[in-house]
C-alpha cells in the first residue's frame, strides 16, 4: 500500500484517454516491483460507482484551498467490492444484493477526498498488487491525485468486502484482506517525498504490520525534521484493538492531528464517552477532531471538547468511506487556512456527500 521514495521517480498526470479495462484484467508494472509510470493510458473499468443527489460544487472554503500547500498522504490502496442487501443475510443460501466493484482503501480515498474538495495538489504514496496496479494509478489519476505506487512482486491488491446493510442506516461491515497494502516498509519511503510538503497524512491501516509500522516511525522522524506537520486517522477499531491502545499511541507520537471516530477514541483511551475520550487524547496530541457519524464531530484541545459540530443531513446509500471523506476534506480545509471548527464542517459535509454515494470516493470531476 506505499510508494516508492521521490529518488525512484514521482508520477504525474495520465491523459484521460483509457481502454476501459478492470481491475483482473491489466498487467500494470513489472514484476520487480518499483514504481509505474502514470502515462500507460489504461483507463479505469466500466463499473458504476452510483450517484449522489448532492451536488458536487465546491465550498468557499475548499475553493479557497487552491492557495494552500502540496498533501503528501501515504497509506493503503484496496480494491472495493461492495455487496448492498436488503435485510439479514440467508445463512446456506442466496441473499439478493446489488453489487459493484470499486476502487478504495482508507488512505486513496481521504487522498481523492482532499483532492475534489480544492488541495492544491494531492500526493499518494501506496502498494499495490500487478494485476490491478494500472486501474488503481489511472483511477487516482483522474480524481485529481498524482499517485506514486509500487508494484509489489509478490502480493495482490489489497481486497475489501463490504457487506453495506441496505436499510435507513446503510451501515456497513467489512471483510478485509490488506495485500500488498501491509507490505509497506521504510525501504519505500524517502525524505525526498516531504520537498513542497505542507502536511503528511498517514493512514491508521500502516499501523496493521510490522514493516508499515516500522515506516510510519521514519515518515513522522523525517516530518519533524522539516517541520511539516502530521496527521492520522486510526482507522479501524477492530485491528486497534488487536495492537493495543498504548502501543498504538506511542507509535504516533509527534502527530499533531489525530482524527478518530468514536469507536476508535473510545478504545484508545479506555472511556465510554466519546467527549471524554476526545478530550483525554487531546492531552496527547495538539488537536483532536472526533467524528461522530450522524451525530457530527467533536474538536478537543489541551482535555477540553471546544467545539460539537453537527452533522449535515444526508439520506445513506453506503457509508463506506464517509469517515475518509471527512477527513479529506478536512485537511484540504486546514491547508487553505480554516481553523479547525471551520475544517470540521467541511468534514461534515464531504461526509454527508459521501453516504449517498456506493464506495468511498467522490464523483469525479466533469
Amino acid at each position: 500500500m506505499t510508494g516508492a521514495g521521490a529518488d525512484r521517480g514521482a508520477v504525474g498526470r495520465a491523459d484521460s484517454a483509457g481502454s476501459g479495462a478492470g481491475p483482473s484484467e491489466v498487467a500494470a508494472g513489472s514484476a520487480r516491483g518499483g514504481t509505474r509510470s502514470a502515462e500507460s493510458g489504461v483507463g479505469p473499468p466500466e463499473v458504476p460507482v452510483g450517484s449522489t443527489g448532492i451536488g458536487t460544487a465546491p465550498s468557499e472554503v475548499a475553493a479557497r484551498s487552491a492557495a494552500g500547500g502540496v498533501l503528501l498522504v501515504v497509506g493503503d490502496v484496496i480494491t472495493d467490492v461492495v455487496a448492498r442487501h436488503e435485510g439479514p443475510l440467508a445463512a446456506g443460501t442466496d441473499t439478493a444484493a446489488s453489487i459493484r466493484t470499486v476502487p478504495g482503501g482508507a488512505g486513496a480515498n481521504v487522498a481523492c477526498w482532499a483532492a475534489h474538495r480544492g488541495a492544491a495538489e494531492v500526493r499518494l504514496l501506496g502498494r499495490v498488487g500487478a494485476e490491478a496496479a494500472a486501474w488503481h494509478e489511472r483511477e487516482l489519476v483522474a480524481h485529481g491525485v498524482r499517485p506514486q505506487l509500487v508494484v509489489d512482486p509478490r502480493a495482490p491488491t489489497g481486497t475489501v468486502i463490504c457487506l453495506v446493510d441496505g436499510g435507513a442506516s446503510a451501515e456497513r461491515t467489512f471483510l478485509t484482506d490488506s495485500g500488498a497494502s501491509l507490505r509497506l516498509e521504510p525501504a519505500d519511503w524517502s525524505d525526498a517525498l516531504l520537498d513542497g510538503v505542507a502536511r503528511l497524512h498517514l493512514s491508521g491501516y500502516l499501523l496493521f504490520s510490522e514493516p508499515s509500522r516500522a515506516l510510519v516511525t521514519v515518515a513522522i522522524q523525517a516530518a519533524r525534521a522539516r517541520g511539516v506537520p502530521v496527521s492520522l486517522d486510526p482507522a479501524s477499531a477492530g485491528f486497534l484493538g488487536e495492537l493495543g491502545a498504548g502501543r498504538s499511541l506511542a507509535i504516533v507520537e509527534g502527530v499533531d492531528i489525530l482524527l478518530p471516530s468514536r469507536d476508535e477514541a473510545c478504545l484508545l483511551t479506555g472511556l465510554t464517552d466519546a467527549a471524554e475520550a476526545a478530550a483525554e487524547l487531546s492531552l496527547r496530541v495538539p488537536l483532536v477532531v472526533a467524528k461522530q457519524g450522524h451525530e457530527g464531530a467533536l474538536v478537543a484541545r489541551s482535555g477540553k471538547v471546544c467545539a460539537r459540530v453537527p452533522a449535515v443531513p444526508a439520506t445513506p446509500r453506503d457509508t463506506t468511506g464517509a469517515g475518509d471523506a471527512f477527513t479529506g476534506a478536512f485537511l484540504a480545509a486546514v491547508l487553505a487556512g480554516a481553523g479547525p471548527e471551520e475544517a470540521a464542517a467541511e468534514g461534515c459535509r464531504a461526509g454527508a456527500r459521501a453516504v449517498e454515494r456506493v464506495g468511498g470516493r467522490p464523483p469525479l470531476p466533469r
